[in-house]
């Protein structure tokens, strides 16, 4: 009923930028907070970032002042922006929302990931 799809990973060179979106569809009613999280091989999945439905953020302490996360609430869009990236930011990324539907009521969704490698 909902899908969540994320675009914009690839390669990187530290020191780069990266634009990920996630793209929210579906019988969707109302979007509530969504989130951008990651994971690493061999660790488990962390949060990278937080955003309300109103605009409120949150980030995880370490990438304060690098990652920016932002939404466009009219076309069920969520974006993160990653100024200079470094190694240890290779990751999957995944997107997250918490979603109302015509049917199923509020629930969590998950997108697929899309991988980022930052080179050094």
């Amino acid at each position: 009923q909902v899908q969540l799809v994320e675009s914009g990973g690839g390669l990187v060179q530290a020191g780069g930028s990266l634009r990920l979106s996630c793209a929210a569809s579906g019988t969707i009613l109302s979007i509530g907070t969504m989130g951008w999280y990651r994971q690493a091989p061999g660790k488990q999945r962390e949060l990278v970032a937080t955003i309300t439905s109103g605009g409120s953020t949150n980030y995880a302490d370490s990438l304060k002042g690098r990652f920016t996360i932002s939404r466009d609430n009219a076309k069920n869009m969520m974006y993160l922006q990653m100024n200079s990236p470094r190694p240890e930011d290779t990751a999957v990324y995944y997107c997250n929302a918490r979603v109302r539907t015509t049917t199923v009521g509020w629930r969590d969704y998950w997108g697929p990931g899309t991988q980022v490698t930052v080179s050094s």
